[in-house]
């Protein structure tokens, strides 16, 4: 039986004015959080640090490549979670790339001290994915995929991602400094770290 389907009667769903307003703060928090990232020369679990890694050995803009890594997800979130969740993520992923061109503008020449912007950045990011599980979306790619497993199997969604995250930033050696990949790493923990606290089964009944 499916968490939906065990939820009590009595427990209010969110409006579609809640759901709005709690995808564009999701992915506007989620999105400042990766533009720390940015500024640090960091990078960071999932598809959006998959995304700044390749932006970093590429040069194309984040935005670009942070819809293109989510695309081969797209159909494991159609037959895993349905339609509703897959255009929420696919209307959050867009957010977050159309807010990532938006901070540049916004900010221009932001200058921060790499380990500050780093643990900062992730934590924000952090808190945006909560904000969006909350609302039933996520940040597309592994963040659909943990999601996925905590449900089906049970692990708990921030300890998936932070095992599917150290794959990402190991790989990240191949681009950044050694030192810039240790203190990803501490940063990645700290995101992990709020969704694994903050987000399990059934604590949280809001829809």
């Amino acid at each position: 039986m499916s968490a939906t389907a065990q939820l009590p009667a009595s427990v209010a769903r969110h409006s579609l004015v809640e759901d709005a307003f709690g995808l564009l703060s999701g992915t506007f928090v989620a999105s400042l959080g990766i533009h720390l990232l940015h500024t640090a020369h960091a990078v960071t679990g999932g598809t959006a640090g998959l995304s700044l890694l390749l932006t970093y050995a590429t040069g194309w803009p984040f935005g670009v490549l942070y819809v293109l890594t989510n695309l081969p997800f797209l159909a494991l979130a159609v037959r895993r979670k349905g339609w509703d969740f897959t255009v929420r993520t696919l209307l959050s992923v867009g957010l977050v790339s159309a807010f990532a061109s938006l901070h540049p503008l916004a900010l221009p020449g932001l200058q921060i001290e790499p380990i500050y912007a780093t643990l900062v950045g992730n934590l924000l990011a952090g808190v945006g994915m909560l904000m969006l599980f909350r609302h039933r979306s996520s940040l597309g790619g592994l963040n659909t995929l943990a999601l996925i497993v905590q449900e089906q199997v049970g692990w708990r969604a921030g300890y998936v991602q932070l095992a599917l995250d150290a794959v990402i930033i190991a790989c990240a050696l191949a681009v950044v400094p050694l030192s810039s990949v240790l203190l990803s790493a501490a940063g990645a923990v700290v995101l992990n770290v709020v969704l694994a606290l903050n987000h399990r089964p059934g604590r949280y009944l809001g829809q």
